[in-house]
């Protein structure tokens, strides 16, 4: 039997188990008009299920207790760190979970089986290169470490720098994964950023973010490692980006609130470094922009909607940008005007073409910061991690992962 056939069948069980309502609500996952919610009980912990909708294939892959292999999680919730952190390494074999969790918890990158625990303090993201490194930041030291053999490789250690920050919480390496912009206090005091190569072991100029208005939030490296983008919010609530090369030169100022935030950076189709996320500000309010590092140059890709996230951490699918909508899907039903996706998970074209990929259906009623969805895409785009409280306010929220299958999209180009 073909693997196609074998999910086809499989659609139709649970399709045939979830009832007339769910068959009628059926619709294509290229659609771009609102699709209303199959009532769903909660999937069983690892055991793979079609989403009633779009037809997709997703697995529960936390659970409350022990899972084995030294992993647990706490009961209220378990899950992946963040829409722009990446979950998995660079050949997809590992993710990890750390929202939850009772250290760094590793599990298969395929079957989401438990495999090892590290009790590490710091920050550490994936290297996007290398499948059995992460790159750590903590104290005074930037290193290399292998989760595997729990190996680490010191390349920076500072008697005039400390309480270094990968981000903090917001930081990816370049996509090569040669460079990374750390937040650290020097010996003076100075609140600072600089570059660091860990190719060459050399470090760049220091850029005074004290000089900057606000107070810094996190600064990342840009995708092809020439220039660092910091985020300073304001007393007043207003978050404003601030880019400069990593020889300290300033370029960009964004102080228009939040256009955008809570996004993510990538190299676009013309080559040029963007950053994309939702606008808070006027002209284009709670739409999802992308935006030139180099000139600022703003292009609106989805209208005024509830999109929350945008995550661009599908380095080996480029030209897509995935993002974790919320809201309640009565009120966008009723309203025309917006978006027409509501608790959802879809990628996005970065065109400007507005063409869709309708990947999941959360659940996830607003509640808390733990409860929103934060979806984040493997290297490769073939499957995602979303979290949700599945309908339940307060209640447990868990993580999920999508396996999204593109092979229509390859026909079709």
């Amino acid at each position: 039997m073909t693997c196609r056939r074998r999910h086809a069948l499989v659609l139709i069980f649970a399709v045939a188990c979830l009832g007339p309502h769910a068959a009628a609500s059926q619709a294509s996952n290229t659609s771009t008009h609102f699709v209303a919610t199959s009532a769903m009980q909660l999937p069983d912990y690892l055991r793979p299920t079609v989403d009633p909708a779009f037809g997709e294939t997703f697995t529960r892959i936390t659970k409350s207790g022990p899972l084995g292999n030294g992993v647990a999680c706490i009961k209220d919730y378990c899950s992946h760190r963040y829409s722009s952190a990446q979950a998995w390494n660079a050949d997809q074999s590992l993710l990890v979970i750390t929202n939850g969790c009772n250290g760094m918890c590793f599990f298969d990158g395929h079957t989401f089986l438990p495999l090892l625990m590290r009790d590490r303090s710091g920050e550490c993201e994936w290297h996007p290169q290398n499948a059995d490194l992460m790159i750590c930041v903590r104290g005074r030291r930037i290193s290399t470490w292998a989760p595997r053999t729990n190996h680490e490789d010191v390349l920076f250690d500072s008697k005039d720098y400390r309480d270094l920050h990968f981000g903090p919480g917001k930081g990816n390496p370049s996509r090569d994964g040669n460079r990374l912009a750390v937040r650290a206090l020097r010996s003076d005091g100075a609140e600072v950023v600089f570059a660091y190569d860990l190719k060459q072991h050399s470090k760049f100029a220091d850029i005074a973010l004290g000089r900057l208005a606000g107070v810094n939030e996190n600064c990342s490296i840009s995708p092809l490692g020439e220039n660092i983008l910091c985020i300073q919010a304001l007393a007043d609530g207003t978050e404003q980006a601030f880019i400069f090369s990593i020889d300290g030169a300033p370029g960009q100022q964004w102080t228009e609130h939040h256009r955008p935030g809570h996004g993510d950076m990538t190299v676009d189709a013309d080559g040029s470094e963007i950053y994309v996320g939702i606008s808070k500000s006027y002209p284009d309010s709670y739409q999802v922009i992308k935006r030139r590092l180099s000139d600022g140059k703003v292009t609106a890709l989805m209208k005024y909607g509830e999109a929350s996230h945008a995550s661009l951490r599908a380095l080996n699918k480029p030209g897509w940008v995935f993002l974790s909508y919320g809201g309640d899907p009565n009120e966008v039903s009723a309203r025309p005007e917006m978006a027409p996706y509501a608790r959802e998970v879809i990628a996005l074209r970065l065109d400007g073409s507005g063409e869709v990929r309708r990947i999941a259906q959360t659940r996830s009623v607003d509640f808390d910061y733990r409860s929103e969805t934060h979806a984040s895409p493997s290297p490769d785009g073939s499957q995602v991690i979303w979290s949700s409280n599945w309908g339940v306010p307060g209640g447990p929220v868990y993580d999920f992962v999508t396996r999204v299958d593109w092979s229509e999209e390859a026909k079709s180009n």
